[in-house]
């Protein structure tokens, strides 16, 4: 997916900044540029959770800083794409059946959660400069509604026990509990492990879904 909004790429695959279609040499040179920014940005955000500068990445990929302006117009553009590059390889994961035991399924939703989640986190901080960032806001937005709809797939038949409004405020508190905000909170601030942040969303889960259920029999 392209950037969109105010980050977008100033170099279109094929043509020279002023549109024109560049030679077949110059396409695969330029194309393999563009990927060895992008590459080096995203290896240094992994490695260090924060925006590298256009100079690092620059100097990290082994072009000039001019070639990335080419391709890029602003770090925001280029911390865009990255983040683009980085989604492709995230899935939000999908339960293959709801009919299996209510704790397996926690289980399996907070495992495929947290591990999407571990693989987001240093993206997430290196963004903090760009919160604001419409592209970063629209591409947020997206990805809270895939794993709200992966929550109501997972739970579908104790969902369907519910009325409408406490089906949505089930969902909203799942995903309040279950945020990437909550993880970077139990991963980085709180510096738990792996399996011991992953045991804490499990037992959170698994009391939410009792509480509700439970108001809902006294009802």
């Amino acid at each position: 997916m392209m950037p969109r909004g105010n980050a977008v790429a100033v170099v279109a695959a094929g043509t020279d900044t002023n549109g024109t279609a560049r030679p077949d040499g110059r396409n695969r040179r330029a194309a393999e540029t563009r990927r060895k920014i992008i590459e080096a940005a995203k290896i240094m955000i992994t490695e260090t959770s924060t925006a590298p500068t256009v100079v690092a990445v620059a100097r990290r990929a082994d072009v000039s800083v001019r070639s990335v302006f080419q391709h890029f117009g602003d770090v925001e553009s280029l911390f865009v794409t990255v983040m683009d590059a980085i989604g492709q390889d995230i899935v939000v994961p999908h339960q293959e059946s709801n009919s299996r035991p209510l704790a397996e399924r926690v289980a399996s939703v907070v495992q495929g959660l947290a591990e999407v989640f571990d693989k987001i986190v240093p993206l997430r901080v290196a963004a903090g400069q760009f919160v604001d960032h419409p592209a970063l806001i629209e591409r947020g937005q997206a990805f809270k509604l895939e794993l709200r709809k992966s929550t109501f797939e997972a739970f579908a038949p104790e969902f369907a026990n519910l009325g409408d409004q406490a089906r949505e405020e089930l969902a909203d508190a799942i995903g309040a509990a279950l945020s990437l905000d909550a993880w970077i909170v139990l991963r980085r601030r709180d510096n738990l492990s792996f399996e011991r942040a992953a045991a804490v969303w499990r037992m959170t889960l698994t009391a939410l879904l009792a509480h509700r259920f439970a108001s809902v029999a006294a009802e």
